[in-house]
């Protein structure tokens, strides 16, 4: 969206945490959606801040530890993502989810949420939302972070 709409992107301040301990800004992204809009679950390879500029969302969190119990696909391009519809579990087909340890929020208007690099994350738009995610590394070039 900022490569079509510029003039957007130079409303966006990228937040000092991004920057902390030397930290360079990868990416900067914007999701946009009505309510009901859904990210499956699925890590990514940054840190991460996601800033709620419109609307609520909520957000499901699951520890980088947990990998191997949140059933990732197998192929390359898919390995990130789980194979889990969190709105419709199956609990024969995944049943070492139910037990699973997670942390969940609402973020609302003008909050931030930190997301580690590759914790397991499900965002669905509760109402009309728009969210900027902001993903830097930091200055070791690591994305690792103990869970």
């Amino acid at each position: 969206m900022f490569l079509q709409i510029t003039q957007l992107r130079n409303d966006i301040c990228i937040p000092d945490y991004c920057c902390a301990g030397g930290g360079e800004l990868r990416s900067l992204n914007a999701w946009f959606g009505p309510a009901g809009t859904v990210t499956p679950l699925h890590h990514d390879p940054h840190h991460n801040i996601l800033a709620q500029v419109v609307g609520k969302k909520y957000i499901r969190l699951y520890s980088a530890s947990l990998s191997d119990e949140l059933y990732p696909h197998k192929e390359t391009m898919l390995y990130n993502s789980s194979q889990v519809d969190l709105d419709n579990i199956d609990e024969k087909q995944f049943p070492k989810l139910h037990d699973l340890e997670f942390l969940d929020c609402i973020l609302e208007e003008g909050e931030m949420l930190y997301i580690p690099p590759k914790w397991w994350h499900y965002v669905r738009s509760l109402t009309t939302s728009l969210s900027v995610s902001f993903w830097w590394n930091n200055d070791s070039g690591s994305s690792s972070m103990s869970s």
